[in-house]
């Protein structure tokens, strides 16, 4: 194909780079040059592996797909989490990126010889009735407003299909170190528990776990549970449904062994945030959850906050009832496609807790699942080209410092621990120990009693 010239500009494949994270692409058809027919398109295109399609329209917008998946001329769907309408640029030309994620996997694409790229089975059909046309229709597999990808213009000036191949998965030297050793996990464990915190009044501190649905709040609490319990366990109820699986408000304290004494941090798990109002966990809970005014195992009610008059409210907690920092859990894979209600959601939970003067860190979750070569090695992540990309996205969208946002990797199907998943996750709890320090240190010192 080195005869055949690639439409796409330096701009269009940044922007393509950006969607896709750090690959490369190949032309493998290009309709002006190979013909606007779908026989064509799967004689190029077929076995070729994953493959954009990228559209124009004399309208100026430059439009298409992506799948993960191979064509086959299989005569039917396939299925296809990773799929996701695109638009690059809209009217005249101008630069607007949009993704629309697959909302059905089952029907992501429609791979029939008879057809050209079809993703949904007709929410983007390109080589239409094999002429230098488009065909669209908002359907259960992608939900868009069609107008959206192409301006209501059907007519194509260009059709081309690339492979998508990978570039270095990783970087050269990690961008943050760590001593991945058992020494280095025993240290980490025992800064833990040698931990005070600043102020007498203070025996523990506390840490609010805020995050959606199934991103893993529960989960992240249970896996330090077990790096300190010594095998893998599940204290609080975790798992994934439509509704958050927590209902309750619950203070977990941890434990240096199962009959070690407690160590210096309080985990406090609540429900999962949801896009829509009256469901998942109100901002205004927050506030008193920050305040210490709602008590161990309240039963949350999205309907109804609670109130000074209301049963189990705490009227006077102290600074030791209060929370000290807060952990966003966030999970990785599904940061840039989250709900525009969902991140705005998040972003004045974040307003809320700046106000009073909370520290935070966002727990960057399912990173094996970002990278899947992490399954096989925890210790690239800090490599990882793919961790690094959503850790920035993650700070963009959620106007978080970058450093205040660390990866980590929970327990969800061991049975046994990890070395290396350990050290994720002690890092973790020990940056949120230092964030909460800091937040103590805007309170009086306090000299220690005599004894009588």
């Amino acid at each position: 194909m080195a005869d055949v010239k690639s439409r796409l500009t330096q701009n269009e494949v940044k922007q393509l780079q950006h969607l896709l994270g750090s690959r490369q692409f190949s032309l493998l058809y290009k309709a002006s040059v190979h013909g606007y027919n779908a026989s064509i398109f799967h004689a190029k295109c077929d076995g070729q592996g994953p493959t954009v399609a990228v559209a124009y329209n004399g309208s100026g917008y430059v439009f298409g797909g992506f799948t993960s998946q191979c064509y086959v001329s299989s005569g039917g769907y396939r299925k296809d989490e990773k799929a996701f309408l695109f638009r690059l640029k809209g009217r005249e030309g101008v630069p607007s990126p949009l993704k629309i994620p697959v909302t059905t996997a089952s029907g992501a694409i429609y791979d029939h010889s008879s057809v050209g790229p079809n993703f949904g089975g007709g929410a983007l059909q390109l080589l239409n009735q094999n002429a230098a046309a488009a065909a669209t229709s908002s359907n259960n597999n992608y939900t868009y407003n069609v107008a959206d990808l192409h301006g209501n213009d059907l007519g194509l000036t260009e059709c081309e299909v690339y492979r998508v191949e990978d570039i270095s998965s990783f970087l050269e030297s990690p961008w943050r170190k760590i001593t991945w050793t058992t020494e280095e996990r025993a240290k980490i464990m025992e800064e833990i528990r040698s931990y005070k915190p600043y102020l007498n009044s203070v025996p523990q501190i506390r840490i609010l776990i805020l995050g959606p649905i199934g991103a893993g709040k529960s989960s992240f609490f249970n896996s330090v549970n077990s790096v300190f319990r010594g095998y893998v366990t599940s204290q609080a109820i975790a798992g994934s449904d439509n509704t958050s699986v927590t209902t309750q408000y619950r203070a977990y304290p941890v434990k240096d062994g199962r009959d070690g004494k407690p160590l210096p941090i309080i985990f406090c798990d609540t429900m999962g945030i949801e896009e829509k109002s009256g469901t998942g966990l109100e901002i205004d809970e927050v506030s008193n959850i920050i305040k210490g005014h709602i008590p161990d195992r309240y039963q949350f009610n999205p309907a109804a906050t609670l109130r000074p008059d209301s049963p189990g409210y705490v009227k006077a907690p102290s600074l030791k009832d209060q929370i000290h920092c807060v952990a966003f859990v966030i999970d990785g894979c599904k940061i840039e496609i989250l709900p525009e209600k969902l991140e705005d959601k998040l972003k004045q939970l974040r307003r809320k807790v700046n106000q009073f003067g909370i520290p935070q860190l966002v727990l960057l979750t399912k990173v094996d699942e970002v990278c899947p070569s992490l399954e096989e090695d925890i210790q690239y992540v800090y490599k990882s080209k793919a961790v690094e990309k959503q850790m920035r996205i993650t700070a963009e969208k959620l106007g978080i410092p970058l450093a205040q946002i660390v990866p980590v990797k929970n327990y969800c199907s061991e049975l046994d621990l990890s070395c290396d998943v350990d050290i994720l996750l002690l890092s973790a709890v020990r940056q949120l120990i230092r964030l909460a320090e800091s937040h103590l240190d805007n309170f009086p010192f306090e000299k220690p009693k005599k004894e009588p």
